[in-house]
């Protein structure tokens, strides 16, 4: 059995431990300015902040994980598989097997899984895109992939192009595969 050193030490150790809470969020908030600060003077920043689901930290994020050598990722199918976003299909004569990828950079993969989830309420693509997917019998986590993989390819375009997101843009061509062919 351990017994306390008493009720005294107990209030110490507490009153330690909200003392180094509070220095460690003084911390966290002093470098969020500083991310802030220098992320804004990027030249892509505002390309970044354009995305559905990025703000200023995570876009951040985003930035630092993928570089910003415009010459490292030939096409979109380059960038997705850097980023560990794009599946893995296996097949052998009638067998096909598609499988989320193990090696990835983890620090990414979970910058674009918050970027996804948050582009659920800030892009109704984003959402009917992820609705289509559920729709399809895939789970939560596996819908997610995919939108993270869509807006992976809709980051690299805009980057491409130099151009800001657009919503219309960057779901229409999705709406007309959806569209039911006029009899």
């Amino acid at each position: 059995m351990i017994r306390s050193a008493g009720p005294a030490a107990d209030a110490a150790t507490v009153r330690a431990q909200v003392a180094i809470l509070d220095t460690l969020q003084s911390q966290i908030k002093a470098m969020e300015q500083q991310v802030e600060a220098h992320f804004g003077q990027h030249p892509d920043a505002e390309i970044y902040l354009s995305q559905p689901g990025l703000g200023r930290i995570l876009g951040a994020r985003v930035l630092a994980e993928f570089g910003d050598d415009t010459t490292r990722y030939t096409d979109a199918k380059a960038r997705r598989n850097y980023a560990g976003t794009s599946p893995i299909t296996r097949q052998s004569g009638k067998k096909k097997i598609v499988l989320a990828r193990y090696v990835h950079n983890d620090r990414l993969i979970d910058a674009l899984g918050r970027q996804a989830f948050a582009a659920l309420t800030g892009s109704p693509g984003a959402r009917a895109y992820y609705d289509r997917q559920r729709n399809r019998g895939l789970g939560h986590h596996a819908a997610l992939r995919q939108l993270g993989n869509r807006l992976v390819g809709i980051l690299h375009g805009c980057l491409k192009t130099g151009t800001a997101y657009d919503e219309t843009t960057a779901w229409q061509h999705r709406e007309q595969y959806d569209q039911p062919a006029a009899a």
